[in-house]
């Protein structure tokens, strides 16, 4: 009989830890649904239940229910809805350098967040876990916009990066923030495939520093098959942040195989050359086998170094290669003395010879906020 009771009281306990679980779980799967959910900027009301998204090019047409493209932006009862406001799914303290930003306050950090979503589906994306996922796969915390300048102060770091996924996608977020941060006297450094619209892009560069925009490639072909992403919207971007003063670097992940053709890579040096100027730095990255291109093998060092000297050769002054430690492609050069202006070590800084914006040894004037 005692055992029966037992076994009974058992039985109840368990289903009431089951409960208390289930209502825990549930609790948080709708705070994590809602805890971004913020009426979007840039959209057009079509009638009561459809809208048509004006952030990036593909202008997502989505009627009550439906997400974009991008999945952290979601139609209801005629409005548009931004899922991943103050809902970042990382955030960590960087070297700036990491970014890669080279000729903006070198050897300080950057507060940097992120948040799920992606308006495009590059194949070899290294954040893949949070740039090809919706809010609700991610783990979030909440961190409001005054939160994240107030992180970026109390851990002593000069700037706010929007990094990792692509910031575009957490437009309102990232906006609310570079305000405060501007405010504060923060930096704001966005890096970005440059997939956006003319008038919110215009909006945004108001508060935005820096910019490292990624030039995926230089074809059509490739740019479709493998990052969904179509190349004009790209260019005018990078010649809006141009006009409106943000001080733009550049980067190139070069990909064997696929798009690492040099006739390829000078028509974009030549392009950068004649739309961004010379002195824009550019970063040819190294590429390492991830998500689903993992059939593919690293970048030789020889491919980097040929696109650098190919870069040179077109006239630009910055060229530099990364992921490959220790390389004396790192470094900053003088253009016009040829001394080393900036040695770096990875992310760590050795040296740094530019004083007050110019060259130490010849004075020449150095793009960058220094």
């Amino acid at each position: 009989m005692r055992k029966k009771l037992f076994l009974k009281i058992c039985l109840i306990l368990m289903a009431l830890a089951v409960c208390a679980w289930l209502n825990v779980f549930f609790a948080q799967a709708e705070q994590k649904t809602l805890l971004g959910r913020h009426e979007a900027l840039y959209y057009e009301q079509l009638d009561g239940e459809t809208v048509q998204c004006q952030l990036c090019p593909r202008r997502c047409l989505l009627t009550n229910g439906m997400r974009g493209f991008c999945r952290a932006r979601e139609a209801q009862d005629g409005k548009l809805y931004t899922l991943v406001y103050a809902n970042p799914c990382s955030y960590h303290i960087d070297p700036v350098e990491k970014k890669p930003i080279f000729h903006m306050l070198p050897a300080t950090t950057a507060f940097s967040i992120a948040t799920a979503g992606c308006n495009l589906r590059c194949k070899f994306c290294q954040n893949w876990t949070i740039s090809q996922r919706s809010p609700e796969e991610t783990d979030n915390i909440k961190m409001s916009p005054q939160e994240v300048v107030q992180a970026a102060l109390k851990n002593h770091c000069s700037s706010i990066a929007y990094t990792y996924s692509e910031p575009i996608i957490f437009y309102e977020y990232m906006l609310d923030t570079a305000k405060l941060a501007r405010a504060k006297g923060l930096k704001n450094i966005m890096v970005t495939a440059g997939y956006i619209n003319e008038e919110p892009l215009r909006e945004l560069c108001q508060y935005i520093d820096a910019a490292n925009v990624d030039i995926k490639g230089f074809d059509e072909k490739y740019l479709r098959k493998i990052c969904a992403q179509e190349l004009a919207p790209l260019l005018q971007a990078l010649k809006i942040f141009k006009e409106e003063g943000v001080h733009l670097e550049v980067t190139n992940l070069i990909v064997p195989t696929l798009n690492d053709d040099m006739k390829t890579i000078e028509k974009m040096c030549i392009w950068i050359r004649d739309n961004l100027g010379e002195d824009t730095p550019l970063h040819f990255s190294r590429f390492t086998p991830m998500y689903q291109l993992k059939n593919l093998y690293r970048t030789p060092t020889s491919t980097l170094e040929e696109a650098r000297q190919v870069a040179l050769n077109t006239g630009l002054n910055f060229v530099y290669i990364g992921n490959v430690p220790g390389h004396s492609a790192e470094h900053t050069y003088c253009p016009d003395c040829r001394a080393l202006l900036i040695e770096r070590v990875g992310y760590a800084i050795r040296q740094n010879n530019v004083v007050n914006g110019k060259c130490k040894f010849c004075g020449r004037t150095i793009a960058g906020i220094w």
